[in-house]
């Protein structure tokens, strides 16, 4: 079953829907580190102030990943949505980042769902 992105909030409750069962809560984790020939690159992107590109895809690609994994976990235990989103990054060791996403798991259904069943 897809989790789509209309289907993940921050926020804990979706519009236009209703939680019918929560899931549990849900996590994806992963743990990233620079090469080193990004950090070579991105140290000489230092050079030149602004925007470091090289950490900035590499931070971006970390919380995709993460956030795939959160979902993927939504998935398994039953749930077609994820609320109360949230990230959190850590540096475990020297240019070793971990990031985490993680939310709850609802089974949610359209409110105007209960009308067309006539409840």
């Amino acid at each position: 079953m897809a989790i789509f992105s209309d289907k993940v909030t921050t926020a804990f409750e979706l519009p236009g829907h209703r939680v019918v069962e929560n899931c549990g809560i849900v996590r994806g984790i992963i743990v990233r580190s620079r090469s080193i020939l990004g950090s070579v690159g991105a140290t000489l992107q230092t050079l030149f102030g602004g925007n470091i590109t090289l950490y900035t895809q590499l931070c971006e690609r970390a919380r995709d990943d993460a956030y795939e994994l959160m979902l993927s976990h939504a998935r398994e235990v039953g749930g077609n949505a994820v609320i109360g989103v949230r990230y959190d990054a850590t540096e475990i060791g020297a240019g070793i980042t971990e990031v985490l996403a993680y939310g709850t798991a609802v089974r949610v259904e359209p409110v105007n769902q209960e009308l067309a069943q006539g409840g």
